[in-house]
């Protein structure tokens, strides 16, 4: 009797989650016992934030784009989930896999539940203590209702545990970033975005902003904005400006001072130009997740300017300070005054996830045969 391939509904929403979803999409297309479809819910809709990415990853257009859009965060969650119980009432699931931390994870994971789809969850456990951070309740949410949670790190799985998730439910797969990474090194060793920008390779410094917290309080984002015309004093830098940071820089006319004092306000990169500009920068100020881990691979100093971390690794085994724009500058200056070295990456941060995670599938789906049967 021929077996069907295992239907597995992968969930693309925003950025980071292209990077992640696309190393198990590769995977899962080249084994046999599985049938990957691939679902953009559209909350970044931005083309540099989602073509193009698409294109760097060597992702296929989407099976099913849900085309949900920008509104509140209810809004977004809402849509979500009306829109994805259609795709999966229409076109059930064996399983359903969705990534990181954003209103869609959070979404088709309720929906997937109320179905009684089994939903596992990549890059589970992660905890910044901060439920002012939305994407702090996008992760409690996911994690108490999916059957299975991989996770990147020990913390990772303390958090859980703590919480009173079973053991079973855990398995610690490594960080799904380094793959996506490695998937396309080659390609981002040959771009040259710091020429394309007129930079010197190691030469500059890379800042991302793009957290509420950070640049919706007109305050705080002109105290960020003079840490910054700061640093530039220091070491010239270059800011690609995510849309909503655009907006509110505009208004506050804090892009033409930065503009005026010889930052370069770039627009978002592809993957492949943006991690170029990471690899060869001497330091990146960010207020983002994913960031912190890219940086803390790559050996690369990682000033964060947030006041707690979701990735506390990144911390205590990588590249990354928590920093604010009062302690912005004495931080940029001692990670420069800092030599480069060899630093251990985290276990398992090694581009081999996404065959853990097939691996961890297939034990976990042949149990539930054995219990079936």
């Amino acid at each position: 009797m021929t077996i069907s391939p295992a239907r597995i509904h992968l969930i693309a929403a925003a950025r980071p989650n292209f990077m992640k979803v696309a190393p198990l999409w590769h995977a899962l297309s080249a084994a046999p016992d599985f049938a990957p479809v691939l679902i953009h819910t559209g909350q970044h809709y931005d083309a540099n934030m989602s073509d193009a990415i698409f294109a760097d990853l060597r992702l296929p257009a989407p099976d099913h784009h849900l085309g949900v859009g920008s509104g509140s965060h209810a809004e977004q969650t809402g849509r979500v989930m009306i829109a994805y119980e259609k795709v999966a009432m229409a076109e059930r699931p064996d399983w359903l896999i969705v990534v990181g931390d954003v209103n869609s994870t959070a979404a088709c994971t309720l929906a997937a539940a109320k179905l009684g789809v089994p939903t596992v969850h990549l890059e589970a456990g992660l905890r910044s203590r901060d439920r002012a951070m939305p994407e702090e309740l996008n992760r409690l949410v996911t994690d108490v209702l999916a059957d299975v949670l991989w996770t990147p790190s020990p913390d990772a799985d303390d958090n859980l545990l703590a919480e009173g998730i079973p053991a079973e439910r855990i398995t610690r797969v490594g960080n799904i970033m380094m793959d996506s990474f490695e998937l396309v090194r080659p390609a981002i060793a040959a771009a040259d975005e710091p020429g394309r920008l007129g930079v010197a390779v190691g030469g500059y410094g890379v800042v991302t902003l793009h957290r509420p917290s950070n640049v919706d309080d007109p305050a705080q984002l002109a105290r960020l904005v003079d840490a910054l015309l700061a640093a530039q004093r220091r070491l010239p830098l270059v800011f690609p400006v995510h849309p909503r940071t655009a907006q509110r820089l505009a208004a506050g006319g804090h892009d033409v001072r930065l503009r005026d004092a010889g930052v370069i306000l770039a627009e978002p990169a592809p993957y492949i130009r943006f991690m170029s500009l990471v690899m060869n920068a001497a330091a990146v100020i960010t207020d983002s997740g994913g960031i912190q881990e890219e940086t803390t691979y790559l050996g690369i100093p990682c000033l964060t300017l947030r006041e707690n971390t979701e990735r506390p690794i990144t911390i205590s085994e990588g590249t990354s300070r928590l920093v604010n724009a009062g302690t912005l500058i004495a931080a940029l200056e001692t990670a420069l005054g800092q030599p480069r070295s060899e630093r251990k990456r985290p276990d398992l941060w090694d581009g081999c996830t996404a065959a853990r995670c097939l691996d961890d599938l297939r034990i976990r789906m042949s149990g539930k045969a054995r219990a079936a049967a």
